[in-house]
């Protein structure tokens, strides 16, 4: 069975941001699953792609960048939260002092993501 467009397009997202030509991209799509083509993939497939991209350097411009891993993480928490990216970006600016989630170290995005997940819990104790 293999994945739905949703899924598609997010490799695809990912290609297009990492300006992988279209034969480094089957053999990057080769070496990490085994198929030469995303339509080929199956639900375990697009795990390991996705744990490749999470794990590689391609997503970090210095060693202390941080991580792709954590940029989808800190995106999900501000899901949870309801925040628009305005409200996230004041949050940012007021409480980190930078404009750009993309600006952020590897430490100061872990950081991050545990203050948005005490947000959370914080606000779930006084539903």
């Amino acid at each position: 069975m293999s994945i739905d467009h949703k899924k598609l397009a997010i490799i695809h997202i990912v290609k297009r941001d990492l300006g992988l030509t279209d034969d480094a991209y089957r053999d990057l799509l080769q070496a990490a699953t085994g198929v030469r083509s995303a339509k080929d993939l199956d639900e375990i497939g697009f795990r390991k792609l996705m744990r490749y991209f999470a794990r590689s350097s391609h997503y970090r411009k210095n060693p202390f960048a941080m991580t792709y891993r954590q940029k989808l993480y800190i995106g999900h928490l501000r899901d949870d939260l309801g925040w628009d990216s305005s409200h996230f970006q004041n949050f940012l600016h007021k409480y980190y002092k930078k404009e750009n989630l993309l600006t952020f170290t590897k430490k100061e995005a872990s950081n991050l993501i545990e203050s948005l997940k005490n947000i959370i819990k914080h606000q779930g104790n006084r539903s």
